[in-house]
């Protein structure tokens, strides 16, 4: 359905043929359908609320669109990757907010436990917290290595960095996402502490 908005978008905005190809192999319509759900990940991830995520993620590609000619084969990631950090970051500069912590959930037919949905929502709101505390640079870089697989070399490419410079970015938002989850873990040890500690007084 958001993918299906945004080749709409694109269509309303360029009058354009979905089908038409492109140097990168893929038509227009293509590149949304198998990149959308990527970009709209990248966004939330990068701090979006999940309807500015729909927004931006539409005009990403509305960008990605008309740029076509300039996409290779290969790098289509890596070129949205570049276009979805930069929008998140001046998107995030213009609004001065945080954005709220919510996430879509997909669920198999074949549920977990209740015990075990919850220590999956406790982890993923700690993971949410601490990414939203990093710097949107190192933020970018941890998640689309971390967690959407991109390479060093897709994210050094999007950036237009030196693959080197993507490394080190890495590198330090590792140590920082670290250092930031040692910190909530001995302040949630310290709050167990104190409640039992409580409980026998």
């Amino acid at each position: 359905m958001r993918a299906q908005r945004a080749i709409n978008e694109f269509l309303d905005q360029e009058g354009a043929s979905p089908a038409a190809p492109a140097p990168t192999g893929l038509s227009a319509e293509q590149l949304v359908r198998q990149h959308f759900d990527f970009v709209w990940r990248l966004l939330r991830r990068f701090g979006l609320v999940a309807g500015d995520a729909d927004d931006l993620a539409q005009q990403v590609f509305v960008i990605a669109c008309r740029k076509l000619d300039s996409i290779h084969a290969g790098r289509e990631r890596a070129f949205l990757f570049g276009v979805a950090s930069r929008m998140a970051a001046r998107f995030k500069r213009d609004r001065g907010r945080r954005a709220e912590d919510e996430l879509v959930e997909e669920f198999s037919a074949d549920l977990p436990s209740p015990e075990a949905l919850i220590d999956q929502r406790r982890a993923r709101e700690l993971l949410d917290d601490l990414l939203g505390l990093m710097p949107l640079d190192l933020r970018c870089v941890f998640v689309s290595f971390e967690i959407e697989q991109l390479s060093l070399s897709e994210i050094a490419d999007g950036l237009g960095i030196p693959r080197g410079t993507a490394a080190s970015r890495l590198r330090r938002a590792r140590e920082d996402f670290e250092q930031r989850l040692r910190r909530a873990e001995l302040a949630r040890d310290h709050a167990l502490a104190r409640g039992v500690n409580h409980g026998r007084s």
